[in-house]
């Protein structure tokens, strides 16, 4: 006997072996067992997601011969030859082959005749948005008004192609893509029938590499069971997707973090001796800066088949939110831009030195600025700004330079001394440092410092969080303190409103100043220009976290 794939082997039979697409599987057998059917059926969505499959399922279900019944027997005949693609009354139509009008006209011509066995006589059109204009027009009145026994149920992954007089017509029901969880829990459920040995995280490598898609989940395991020699396992199934094995991109995440351009270069070079996909390392670099984003803000992640959660805080911490952003930005416009490259790796490597040339400055960095360089007059877009707006500019860079040691620990005027000072001091990185700039200093009593947190960044306030903020004050001066933060809705200013509340008084001061220009007054006298102050940026706006 000959070997059946597993896609077609495994392929639903009833509705509740199908996996996911609730929403359109509720609507239908509530439909089958209210008697309320409807005599066209439009089922939308992107390959290998069940469009023909439920179809078939609801073919079944309107002849099989106990009835119309939202579970079909599955022993009758009607059901079995169904199953088998042989039953008289089911007309599969691939519209991809069959686009001209008369095609249609000839379908058309036995919709009047009763079906021959079955209870309904059902059309089933696959890819219908290739069907030509003239086609859709033929089709629209039998559509409309088919005959008692007729049921029209439609397929397509491009519904934007069918004309609204054909969508009018029809029930629709847009199938989702299924999630990777979904894709990974049903291999499993598949390896354990078929009695293969497969990995946990290969089963994972192979959900993502389905892209939403059971039916190429399916095609790729089948892949996979030859290639592995029929034991699944992470290591070979990646040399055979061209994956990047995780490792290699938390080393790469961490030269990011260091800044370490010359180990981003080795490490590619390591990476190019085992032909990789340079499109899918960016990918899953992508990946990765996504869910430190996401653990940044939340301080937790749900992907149970990614990294551990210790590493995912360790690179949590190694980044600000901000350059997370700007390389996942740069990841994805590098994975896009990879085809003009002249090559796969010599794009993929522009790329993450691209995310380190763009990296922004350092928050103190005008501290350690060149002498001199306190001076220089700010620019502002568009044209030249004249020195009006200097003195805003230099309003933005006070905080930096007046950022001094503060008092010795358990001093009296400790309490009274800047927070944003003592927090430029304590070295905090990543979302521990967004919780602190949102934080306002109320006062110490005794061993505990207390703080007024931003009512709009509650979300950033964990007890881990709280106490790792407690130890690095504890550790800066010298003693034992605990943190204590509420949520007020009238704080003091923070750090960050702060930076928000000058860059938007050097934001008034550079249209002011541009407003007044000599130069703008003349364009606008002599030409009747108009300037547009929405667009004005300064050049050196300072860095917010």
């Amino acid at each position: 006997m000959s070997y059946l794939v597993l896609a077609r082997k495994w392929r639903p039979k009833t509705f509740a072996d199908t996996v996911g697409q609730e929403h359109v599987l509720k609507a239908l057998v509530n439909a089958l067992d209210s008697g309320r059917l409807h005599h066209a059926y439009l089922f939308a969505g992107t390959r290998g997601v069940g469009k023909t499959t439920i179809a078939r399922i609801l073919a079944k279900a309107l002849n099989c011969e106990n009835g119309v019944t939202s579970a079909p027997c599955g022993e009758c005949s009607a059901c079995r030859e169904i199953d088998e693609g042989r039953f008289v009354d089911l007309i599969e139509v691939d519209a991809a082959s069959k686009t001209k009008v008369d095609d249609t006209r000839d379908l058309l011509d036995n919709v009047q005749y009763a079906p021959s066995r079955g209870r309904y006589k059902v059309y089933l059109i696959d890819e219908v948005h290739m069907l030509s204009t003239s086609s859709f027009n033929a089709l629209l009145k039998t559509l409309e008004e088919p005959p008692p026994h007729v049921k029209f149920l439609l397929a397509t992954t491009d519904p934007q192609k069918l004309p609204v007089t054909v969508l009018s017509r029809c029930l629709q029901f847009n199938l989702k893509r299924l999630t990777p969880k979904l894709i990974q829990d049903r291999l499993a459920h598949i390896c354990d029938a078929e009695g293969i040995e497969a990995e946990t995280p290969a089963l994972a490598m192979l959900a993502r590499a389905a892209d939403g898609s059971l039916r190429d989940a399916l095609s790729l395991l089948d892949q996979a069971i030859a290639y592995c020699g029929g034991r699944v396992d992470e290591e070979s199934l990646a040399l055979m997707l061209g994956t990047i094995d995780r490792d290699h991109v938390i080393r790469l995440l961490r030269n990011l973090a260091a800044d370490d351009a010359a180990a981003i270069i080795d490490l590619v070079a390591e990476l190019d001796e085992q032909f990789p996909d340079y499109a899918r390392l960016l990918e899953d670099l992508a990946r990765m800066l996504q869910r430190i984003a996401v653990y940044q803000l939340i301080g937790s992640t749900d992907a149970d088949d990614e990294i551990a959660e210790r590493v995912l805080s360790e690179l949590a911490g190694l980044f600000e939110p901000a350059d997370v952003q700007l390389y996942y930005q740069t990841a994805l416009t590098g994975r896009r831009d990879l085809p003009l490259a002249p090559d796969p790796r010599s794009g993929a490597e522009m790329t993450l030195l691209r995310m380190l040339a763009f990296k922004p400055a350092a928050a103190n960095s005008a501290s350690v600025a060149p002498a001199g360089s306190a001076d220089k007059p700010t620019a502002a877009k568009p044209g030249k700004a004249p020195s009006a707006a200097q003195p805003a500019a230099s309003a933005a860079r006070q905080p930096a330079a007046r950022a001094a040691k503060p008092p010795a620990a358990g001093t009296k005027g400790w309490q009274d001394t800047e927070w944003g000072a003592i927090m430029s001091e304590l070295e905090l990185t990543g979302s521990l440092r967004l919780l602190a700039a949102n934080c306002a200093l109320e006062k110490r009593g005794g061993n505990t410092v207390y703080f007024s947190l931003d009512p709009r960044s509650d979300s950033l306030l964990t007890r881990q969080r709280k106490d790792a903020l407690a130890a690095a004050l504890s550790k800066h001066f010298g003693e034992e303190l605990v943190v204590d933060i509420q949520i007020a809705k009238s704080a003091p200013e923070t750090p960050h409103a702060q930076e928000n509340r000058i860059a938007d008084e050097r934001m008034v001061a550079a249209r002011k100043s541009l407003e007044s220009d000599p130069n703008v007054q003349t364009l606008k006298n002599m030409f009747g220009a108009e300037l547009k102050t929405d667009t004005i940026e300064p050049l050196d706006s300072p860095r917010s976290d």
